[in-house]
């Protein structure tokens, strides 16, 4: 397989409703804002329609004709939708333009040479590659909107849950079935979490149980103890102030303020913020333990056609056991809360990364990031629905979020 380099795509949410089609999403005529990134150069344009030639000037060689395009394109869809080599007949009989399959064997011939497709032994058709996947997904995948049916089959797969906890595992299930790949959801570190409400209660030998409500009424509580004694009386004093003045407020931004209050009248703030900061500190609170991440779809990925190594699926099995490392491919991808990134090739999971694509985004409240969720999936899956699900999904937290904490 030709192997090539990793690259992020952002896709904008799409929010409006569109008519039923089998593949879950239907494409638009609206065509949203997308950022590439390659190494460390970013270059962000807008896609109209009608913008051909600066569409062309950033186009590779090989597809500048429409036509390579547009069999590019179909080669990708079929191979998505059967799993087998694509014959250049096959391409022909589908085209909408009447074409021969010896001239689209001459243009696969050039997609070939170009990198976007391989052949897999002489007598076999087509098979895309990353950079196929790569072009499929800027210039048609990036054009969907959740299907209505979608969108309701995910909004009715959250309500059913009782608890904040369940939802989120009920997340990744919905995202492991929409992919038949990894659904994985990952609450936001303890710095960064939306708190509602605390309340700190004095226990024996100088201890203290801190209970922080957050965004959509996830309850977290820890053991610390603080530097000093603290007496209840003080501790209900901290408490209060923090409700009244930072209700909403990440725990991060509570420090940062209560810093600068200290810092501008000491003498006033000093003793309740400065037991305020010793009782909000996430570092004192545990920051990384308290970060859950739910998993979905280890099987289905094993049974995936793509991993005939044993050996390379045993790795990218012990991968996904290990979380920290899915943390830290979700968290390393999302730079800011609201598009959607497709990456190509995750050579970070294991070996067989290499056969994989990441579709994640981040959902996130007073805009501040609150959690990452996302599909790992074979790079052959049905990038329309799977994208615009992510995007929906991730735009439901961000709803949810943004009214638990208002």
């Amino acid at each position: 397989m030709v192997r090539v380099m990793s690259a992020a795509c952002e896709v904008e949410y799409a929010r409006s409703a569109h008519k039923k089609q089998p593949c879950g999403a239907k494409l638009t005529r609206n065509l949203p804002a997308i950022k590439i990134e390659k190494g460390t150069r970013v270059q962000q344009h807008r896609a109209i329609a009608g913008r051909i030639g600066a569409r062309e000037a950033m186009t590779p060689a090989v597809l500048q004709q429409k036509r390579h395009q547009q069999i590019l394109t179909d080669v990708v869809r079929t191979y998505i939708e059967t799993g087998e080599p694509v014959s250049s007949r096959s391409i022909a009989h589908r085209h909408i333009e009447p074409l021969s399959p010896a001239t689209v064997r001459s243009v696969m011939a050039d997609l070939e040479e170009g990198g976007y497709l391989y052949q897999p032994h002489t007598s076999a058709g087509r098979v895309p590659t990353a950079a196929a996947y790569r072009f499929f997904v800027e210039q048609v995948a990036a054009q969907a909107t959740a299907s209505p049916e979608d969108r309701q089959w995910i909004r009715r797969e959250l309500e059913a849950a009782q608890t904040p906890e369940a939802v989120m595992e009920r997340a990744s299930h919905v995202l492991s079935a929409v992919s038949r790949g990894l659904g994985i959801f990952i609450s936001p570190p303890l710095a960064r979490t939306v708190v509602e409400h605390v309340r700190f209660l004095g226990v024996p030998d100088r201890r203290v149980l801190v209970v922080l409500v957050t965004t959509g009424g996830v309850t977290r509580d820890k053991l610390i103890r603080p530097e000093r004694d603290i007496a209840q009386q003080e501790l209900d004093r901290v408490s209060a102030y923090l409700n009244q003045h930072y209700s909403g407020w990440t725990l991060e931004a509570i420090r940062a303020d209560l810093q600068r209050q200290v810092e501008h009248d000491r003498e006033q703030y000093g003793r309740l913020a400065g037991a305020a900061l010793m009782l909000c500190d996430p570092a004192v609170l545990g920051d990384d333990s308290e970060r859950k991440i739910y998993v979905e779809g280890a099987a289905q990925i094993a049974s995936a056609m793509e991993f005939t190594s044993q050996e390379q699926l045993r790795e990218l099995l012990e991968a996904i056991e290990e979380k920290d490392r899915l943390i830290n491919l979700l968290s390393g991808c999302i730079e800011a809360p609201e598009p959607v990134h497709v990456e190509f090739g995750v050579d970070q999971m294991s070996n067989a990364g290499k056969h994989l694509a990441l579709v994640s985004a981040s959902y996130s409240a007073n805009d501040q990031v609150q959690g990452t969720l996302g599909i790992l999936a074979p790079m052959r899956m049905h990038y329309e629905r799977v994208i615009t699900a992510v995007a929906f999904m991730a735009q439901l937290f961000s709803d949810n979020a943004q009214g638990s904490g208002s």
